[in-house]
């Protein structure tokens, strides 16, 4: 077993006595087992509610369900709805997924207990946060996917899209692959709307082996978006009027 930034030896207690750093620093399946049971039920009710109120689907879920490694994955945000979706998508077919979530959210208590026991963990914002990046790379190492929005927020245009690259730095310090998901239809959320999203194939760092260390980050962080951003334009071609609709 990797240990990694602040990861402790001992085994978590079933009801109490964990820190949330132990939930963010233990794997995802020595987390105790009344807590997993909890958040499989929560997993299952949101897939059911979220699909009755807006009927998504993921397109492509092979690429993203089938490959055991620890990944990466990264997506346009629209709406809470867009990590929600994948994490329940991944949770019930049993690949082990966090999400980096804004330090912010640690403002509010049950958001941080419920976060913590799904897998996710924060970041600082706009800081070098190397203590996430460490615990990501750490993650990453031992099977876990790593769940990231470079766009930072929900955007509602395409050109207020402002993208940040640590994503890339986390998967090349653990030698990580890194795979777009893109959605569509999500950025004004009504009852039964059309949600479309689809998962593109892995960007291996053999493909940026021709390139210095520090270059490979710059040509992940550009070739990622790009990536995503292909699959969205996809997306809307494929499925035309979606985003009329939504």
């Amino acid at each position: 077993m990797i240990r990694g930034c602040g990861e402790k030896d001992r085994r978590m207690r079933a009801f109490a006595g964990n820190s949330y750093d132990d939930y963010y620093d233990h794997d995802l399946r020595e987390h105790p087992l009344p807590g997993r049971l909890f958040i499989t039920f929560v997993v299952q009710l949101l897939w059911m509610v979220t699909r009755l109120m807006w009927p998504w689907r993921l397109e492509e879920a092979k690429l993203l369900l089938d490959d055991r490694r620890g990944r990466v994955i990264i997506m346009n945000h629209e709406s809470m709805l867009d990590p929600v979706a994948v994490v329940v998508t991944m949770w019930r077919a049993g690949v082990p997924v966090r999400i980096v979530y804004k330090s912010e959210f640690d403002k509010i208590g049950p958001a941080t207990w419920l976060f913590s026991r799904a897998g996710g963990f924060p970041v600082e914002r706009g800081t070098a946060d190397m203590k996430t990046v460490r615990r990501a790379r750490t993650m990453l190492q031992r099977g876990e996917c790593v769940l990231i929005y470079p766009e930072g927020t929900r955007v509602r245009r395409d050109a207020e899209a402002e993208t940040h690259g640590g994503y890339a730095i986390m998967a090349q310090l653990a030698k990580a692959p890194v795979q777009p998901v893109a959605i569509i239809g999500a950025r004004h959320l009504h009852f039964r709307c059309r949600v479309f999203m689809r998962a593109g194939a892995p960007i291996e760092w053999g493909e940026l082996s021709h390139l210095k260390r520090k270059e490979q980050v710059s040509a992940m962080e550009r070739i990622g978006m790009d990536r995503v951003y292909e699959l969205r334009d996809a997306l809307r071609r494929d499925h035309p009027g979606v985003e009329e609709d939504a």
